[in-house]
């Protein structure tokens, strides 16, 4: 798997705070504006190019002119049409015959970015907003590359209409692929290229970017995307970016005690206390949570580190040269060794943008690390990770209490939350019931690496200090998708927390290689 250089200031930087990809919003900025495709008999899935405005902005010292198709419902019966819907931003230039950056009207990809987080609602993001701490958006930077835009937005796990939850798994993958055939549906009609779509997302937005381009076509959705209205078209896309995909849940609490079990001290963002005003304000202090695990937590810690091997095992995986990537009962093995050798490919990536004073500090500030002539020869995993606490406590996803957003996430319409795994249901400390075996299997991306209309290019990114899930959630997805053929771009950059678009240069410069 190939490696890319991730930028001077990210790798030099030291352990990184939580980052999201997109702020909530306080509300719509499209709210006043009517659907433009709602019609009398209720929403027209035929692309209408003549219902725009056209708009610019200053970027890079360039003025970005763009015509904006906004508030596209993408489905004809949609239960949340706030949140099902896309935004449709094409650069003025392609109307004029121009070239952007090695593209035209018929060739530019079609960058598609999802502003999901947490399994929460998401309403499409705007051209018009401002992007992070006021820096420019994702969307302006890609339509200055020359690529067309889709925004999309889904359905999340807190909608409710009276006692009726709307957006429990799977409403957000199914959204996902609405909007997809949406795209491949009128393509003929649209600017860009619906044979080269690259899906963007973070955190529980990159878990659904790997999985809408896993599952293209499956079978598996059919019926249910039937009854939601989506257009008879294809689902599969070209490519996925995937910045720290919250995936593979049933597995995941398992996977997070193989690599942060000797941690009993955590520290974590106290969300109930989050809120749109200190969420965007970066100036106001987070308020966290912090603590030791108790004893009965240690224990269940110790319970799920010793499941994780049997698991590993049983996928079979090997490196690019054929060689078995295993764990004894004990958590070692070569597939530690495989986690290890991408942090010390990271830190040497790291160091060598450093001058002789930084690399000390470096040096004398990580502990885990290993060194031969100023380079970092080895990485031991269990010794690196205590240079921060724990981020969750034991089950760190599928919660006894039924506490956790993943819990929430597999609900139904009636029942606020569900467990997803064995040893939680069977330890539950609410009584809860479990969730529905194919809503599981149709939420991880794991299950569909080996279908045949997968997306064949694959950019994920797990930063080093990211521990909000275990690195081998991203490590085995990486893995998988090799073996079943697929070009896969995985690195763990240093210094960065849980985090996604930090890189757009590097990203976009990765788009234009794989779309020319």
């Amino acid at each position: 798997m190939k490696l890319s250089k991730i930028s001077t200031a990210l790798l030099a930087g030291g352990l990184a705070t939580q980052v999201f990809a997109a702020p909530p919003m306080n509300k719509n900025p499209l709210a006043e504006l009517p659907y433009a495709n709602k019609t009398e008999n209720g929403y027209s899935l035929e692309f209408n190019d003549k219902n725009y405005s056209t708009a610019s902005a200053e970027l890079n010292g360039k003025t970005i002119t763009y015509r904006a198709f906004e508030k596209i419902v993408y489905v004809s019966n949609p239960v949340e049409a706030e949140y099902q819907t896309l935004n449709f931003y094409v650069p003025e230039d392609y109307y004029q015959g121009k070239e952007i950056n090695g593209y035209n009207a018929k060739t530019a990809p079609i960058f598609l970015p999802n502003a999901i987080g947490g399994y929460m609602p998401a309403m499409a993001a705007v051209a018009s907003q401002a992007g992070h701490d006021g820096k420019t958006n994702t969307i302006l930077q890609a339509l200055e590359r020359g690529y067309v835009v889709a925004s999309v937005g889904a359905r999340g796990r807190t909608l409710k209409q009276g006692d009726t939850y709307t957006g429990k798994a799977p409403a957000v993958i199914l959204d996902l692929k609405a909007a997809v055939r949406y795209l491949h549906a009128n393509d003929d009609k649209m600017v860009g290229d619906a044979n080269k779509i690259i899906s963007n997302g973070t955190s529980a937005g990159g878990a659904m970017s790997a999985l809408l381009g896993a599952s293209g076509d499956s079978a598996d959705y059919t019926k249910l995307l039937d009854e939601m209205g989506a257009i008879n078209a294809s689902d599969a896309i070209f490519a996925v970016s995937a910045y720290c995909p919250i995936t593979n849940l049933e597995h995941a609490d398992a996977a997070y005690e193989w690599e942060f079990s000797g941690l009993h001290h955590y520290s974590r963002m106290d969300m109930s206390r989050l809120n749109a005003k200190t969420f965007n304000d970066r100036s106001m202090k987070q308020a966290t949570i912090e603590g030791a695990l108790s004893a009965d937590e240690i224990k269940i810690s110790n319970d799920l580190k010793d499941q994780f091997p049997e698991y590993l095992n049983n996928l079979q995986l090997k490196d690019e040269k054929g060689n078995a990537l295993t764990l004894d009962k004990d958590g070692n093995g070569s597939f530690r060794a495989y986690v290890e050798d991408f942090l010390v490919i990271s830190a040497n990536q790291a160091l060598s943008n450093l001058n002789a004073d930084e690399k000390k500090t470096f040096m004398e500030k990580y502990k885990g690390l290993s060194y031969a002539n100023d380079t970092v020869s080895a990485v031991k995993l269990a010794e690196f990770v205590t240079n921060k606490a724990r981020m969750k406590s034991p089950p760190a996803f599928d919660a006894l209490d039924l506490s956790s957003g993943e819990n929430d996430e597999f609900g139904t319409a009636t029942i606020q939350a569900l467990h997803f795994t064995p040893y939680s249901l069977k330890n539950s400390t609410a009584n809860g019931g479990m969730a529905d075996a194919e809503n599981i299997k149709l939420l991880n991306a794991m299950n569909y690496t080996d279908n045949s209309k997968a997306a064949q290019h694959w950019r994920i990114r797990v930063g080093s200090e990211d521990y909000d899930t275990s690195h081998a959630i991203s490590a085995m997805l990486a893995v998988k998708l090799q073996m079943s053929g697929k070009n896969v771009d995985y690195a763990l950059p240093w210094g960065v927390g849980h985090a996604g678009d930090y890189d757009l240069d590097e990203l976009f410069n990765w788009v234009d290689k794989i779309a020319r």
